[in-house]
């Protein structure tokens, strides 16, 4: 990830080497196609959604993968999907050298939405 200080999420993935630029701002247009109406600033140095002015979820980029934050609630099929990428407790790692489940990473956005209602 890169260590700058960033003000805005287009700064954040600018920063990153083109190929990766495109992973993320996909991963960016996913989201916003299940929350159209989200906001978005820089948390903890990383992109994040809002609604309402609140943070929906989290993304990154890294050197070898993306990395989405914390995993909401899911019921069983979803959380068999997602096993393959957990990392740790709250995180979900989706390497660049794979393709990227942009579906999955939708269900998940649907999912966060979910869990607020």
């Amino acid at each position: 990830m890169a260590e700058n200080k960033f003000a805005t999420v287009d700064e954040y993935i600018a920063s990153f080497p083109g190929d990766v630029q495109e992973v993320l701002e996909e991963v960016r247009r996913t989201i916003r196609g299940v929350v159209p109406d989200a906001g978005e600033k820089i948390s903890y140095q990383m992109p994040t959604v809002t609604v309402d002015g609140k943070a929906l979820m989290y993304f990154s980029g890294w050197k070898e993968h993306i990395a989405v934050y914390p995993i909401p609630p899911v019921d069983d099929e979803l959380a068999a999907r997602i096993e393959p990428y957990r990392s740790g407790k709250g995180t979900l790692k989706f390497p660049l050298k794979q393709p990227i489940p942009y579906d999955l990473i939708a269900r998940l956005a649907q999912a966060f939405l979910t869990a607020r209602a």
